[in-house]
């Protein structure tokens, strides 16, 4: 009998085609490939922080200060034509999109000019070549220091993620359980701001936003499967561990792919029709979600053979009193 009370199961066996199979469902060798995934792995860490050695993170206006002006034209704007203009006054940096309609016109200014002219001063120069009406929206300004400020804070936040992350699972679980989380989150959200440095794509907050909600996704997608090895461990009679972590990945396998395939159609979704404003959320979220599928299988659950996890780890310890009352 098991801790739990209930029936130990058997090893998984053999049906006649020659598939494995553990009750009705068929095991598929996820740990055969472990090795390889590991080198896998270890090479794009590398990659995402030579990049982020090399080409640092292209930060938005919310990190590193500037201004914010929305336009608006009496007509669908010419995008590209305003890029252009906005290089000829001096603005190279500036970041020129379509913003809610094909009329309206988001520039992001970055540097610590704070004028409360600029909009209209930007507006009459740009309407210099056009010949209907600019109207000037909105200005906002986000200063140095509260960008600086929110960069840090960002990376702090992440940190405490991490840190609740590993306390969590370490209490729910075993250790061993929360370093393999812990090394699965932190090895998605290295490479998502690895793909992010290679192609200098703008890091702002929603992109912030994204990384943190695939630490959300990621863990949760590695909780369902722990808890199904967990589970195994303790019932199935017979098998060495990377075989029961087999069967535990196996059984939760169909659930992970329902959950990221929906989640991919939604996010592709975003990426093609949700325009600029959320292009980089919905690429860091494509990138999150895919990378953290394959981290729990193969770098959570993987980290756990790496560790030695083993049976006494998830005995379900008796209590003193279950002892006295022992014939």
């Amino acid at each position: 009998m098991s801790n739990d009370g209930s029936k130990p199961e058997a090893a998984s066996s053999v049906n006649a085609s020659g598939k494995k199979m553990f009750g009705h469902t068929r095991v598929i060798d996820f740990m055969r490939l472990r090795t390889m995934a590991t080198v896998l792995s270890v090479l794009l860490l590398l990659g995402s922080v030579g990049t982020l050695a090399v080409n640092g993170i292209n930060f938005g206006l919310d990190f590193t200060g500037g201004t914010l002006v929305e336009l608006s034209y009496d007509s669908p704007a010419n995008v590209a034509g305003v890029r252009n203009q906005l290089d000829e006054m001096g603005y190279g940096e500036a970041i020129a999109q379509e913003y809610g309609s094909a009329n309206d016109v988001l520039i992001r200014i970055p540097g610590g000019e704070t004028d409360v002219t600029l909009g209209d001063r930007v507006a009459r120069q740009l309407g210099a070549a056009y010949e209907g009406e600019i109207k000037v929206k909105r200005v906002e300004f986000v200063g140095p220091q509260v960008g600086e400020q929110l960069r840090d804070q960002g990376g702090l936040g992440m940190m405490l993620a991490l840190a609740l992350v590993m306390l969590y699972i370490a209490f729910r679980f075993q250790y061993k359980f929360s370093l393999g989380a812990v090394v699965a989150l932190a090895h998605d959200s290295l490479i998502v701001l690895g793909v992010f440095s290679l192609f200098n794509l703008q890091f702002d907050l929603t992109v912030l936003a994204a990384i943190l909600a695939v630490v959300g996704y990621s863990l949760n997608d590695t909780i369902i499967v722990y808890d199904r090895v967990r589970e195994n461990f303790r019932k199935v009679r017979r098998g060495t561990p990377a075989e029961i972590i087999n069967i535990s990945l196996s059984q939760t396998l169909g659930r992970t792919l329902a959950t990221s395939g929906t989640t991919i159609m939604v996010l592709l979704s975003l990426f093609f029709l949700g325009g600029d404003m959320i292009h980089g959320f919905a690429t860091a979220l494509l990138v999150g979600v895919g990378v953290g599928t394959y981290s729990s299988i193969y770098i959570a659950s993987n980290m756990l053979l790496y560790m030695n996890v083993n049976r006494e780890d998830l005995i379900v310890p008796v209590r003193e009193d279950e002892v006295d009352d022992m014939p």
